[in-house]
């Protein structure tokens, strides 16, 4: 059996209509990068594994009994892949015709780029806000006092979440979504697969950070295209996923940046973390609670 150039890496979790739409876009896509897909669901309970064996036979699945959490899936997927690049894409990604190719070339043209995201499209035609920078005491500090929202143009204000860029050019970037990114396998061989202490969020932080560290570019390139419905799975269990974003923020921030800040810098953006955890949750709840009380017809 030919060897593919290219791993495609799915994790499911109760999103079979969007992972067939998935599948259906990577089959059709006529770009010319030899591919295979592999699929690893978390234990769903509506029919997804059923869907994949009917509907896409060429595909490798991976049932588990059980949610292991998207970083230990995708270490799953990552460990049985062929090919000598990897994509790590979400279930509820469709694949416009061109992006793997154009993914492809940015990696085979710039030899220190070691990982590449595409531009993703939302599903009201917006581009989506896909990059960050990496979550350093100041943008922790600009972001607590809501300076970023005040100055969303100012590239220090608006620093994390990169609001000042349009996502019209390509360049490096610091860390971008996972929901689409290829990344070499010999720099997943070089500094490891995923975290599997960040179960479901920051473990594309943590990888991209060590990736950076270990002296790769990662690239955002606006010729590769894809359309991303967002947050199919953490959705379904929204509330929880908060508390959980938290606290691996928090667990990001130790892993990192314990012993490589002056104490005051640490122990200052550890507190604002804990302060927004405490304040974000009863607003959410607060919002949700006086949009039920709304009257029908009222905005």
């Amino acid at each position: 059996m030919r060897t593919p150039e290219l791993s495609i890496c799915v994790v499911s979790w109760n999103t079979r209509e969007l992972l067939d739409a998935c599948l259906r876009s990577i089959a059709e896509a006529p770009d010319a990068v030899t591919r295979e897909v592999i699929v690893v669901d978390n234990a769903s309970a509506d029919s997804t594994v059923e869907m994949v064996r009917h509907k896409h036979p060429d595909v490798t699945l991976v049932v588990n009994d059980e949610n292991r959490g998207y970083a230990a899936a995708n270490n799953q997927a990552i460990a049985i892949a062929r090919g000598r690049l990897i994509l790590l894409l979400n279930p509820d990604i469709v694949v416009h015709a061109g992006a793997l190719d154009a993914l492809v070339g940015v990696l085979d043209e710039r030899v220190q780029a070691g990982a590449v995201a595409p531009r993703l499209i939302l599903p009201d035609g917006s581009v989506q806000a896909s990059c960050r920078s990496f979550p350093t005491p100041d943008v922790v500090l600009y972001e607590a006092l809501g300076l970023c929202r005040l100055f969303p143009r100012s590239r220090r204000f608006g620093k994390y979440r990169m609001t000042w860029w349009d996502y019209d050019d390509e360049r490096p970037v610091e860390q971008p979504m996972a929901s689409a990114f290829m990344v070499r396998r010999e720099v997943l061989d070089q500094v490891g697969g995923m975290d599997e202490d960040f179960p479901i969020f920051f473990n594309d932080v943590d990888l991209c950070k060590r990736i950076r560290e270990a002296g790769w570019e990662i690239w955002f390139t606006p010729h590769a295209s894809m359309d991303h419905v967002g947050g199919a799975s953490t959705s379904q269990v929204r509330r929880r996923m908060l508390v959980e974003s938290h606290r691996s923020f928090v667990r990001f921030y130790r892993k990192h940046y314990r012993g490589r800040l002056p104490w005051w810098q640490y122990a200052g953006a550890l507190t604002l973390l804990w302060l927004g955890q405490r304040v974000r949750l009863p607003a959410r709840d607060l919002s949700r609670l006086l949009r039920g009380r709304r009257k029908p017809g009222r905005p």
